[in-house]
């Protein structure tokens, strides 16, 4: 990101929200919760998320075994969590954990190859809100390089909670 572009954005309003935090957010839980933690949050406008890929995550057994990649849908869904803990975050906490649910998803590209020993940084953009629905632009990069990209549409339900 060049310095004009950093000029524009807003103040970061959280530069750290750790595991323990996300789980407070979103209901996802091992072995479907696919952010470690999330930074420069800026609310209402968009945040970063990470996840470190380990050799040890349950889908490299079936993706593929002896040659290990992460399979983009889940490359996808790390996105959609990385924007559903910035909409929580921006609603905040008196909305509780509420449903996020998929409504779309467009012009997915996938670059090249998440593998073990990358670090995912999924760059989430909100794009626009209308009342409960919410888009984003989505880019994630491993060492500064874009290894895929989407754009998501989500629909907040805020009167269904997980159990």
């Amino acid at each position: 990101m060049d310095d004009a572009t950093q000029t524009e954005l807003p103040p970061v309003d959280i530069a750290v929200v750790d595991v323990k935090q996300l789980q407070q957010m979103i209901p996802h839980r091992y072995p479907f919760l696919l952010l470690d933690r999330m930074v420069d949050v800026r609310h209402g406008h968009s945040a970063v998320g990470i996840k470190n890929v380990t050799v040890n995550e349950p889908f490299f057994q079936g993706h593929f075994p002896g040659h290990p990649v992460m399979p983009g849908v889940l490359i996808v869904e790390s996105m959609a969590q990385t924007a559903a803990a910035l909409v929580i975050s921006t609603l905040g906490p008196e909305i509780g954990i509420p449903i996020v649910y998929f409504m779309s998803i467009e012009n997915a590209k996938f670059r090249r190859p998440v593998v073990p020993g990358d670090q995912l940084r999924l760059s989430m953009t909100k794009d626009r809100r209308r009342g409960n629905v919410w888009r984003f632009n989505g880019v994630a990069h491993v060492d500064g390089v874009v290894v895929a990209e989407a754009g998501l549409t989500a629909m907040i339900m805020s009167e269904v909670k997980p159990v």
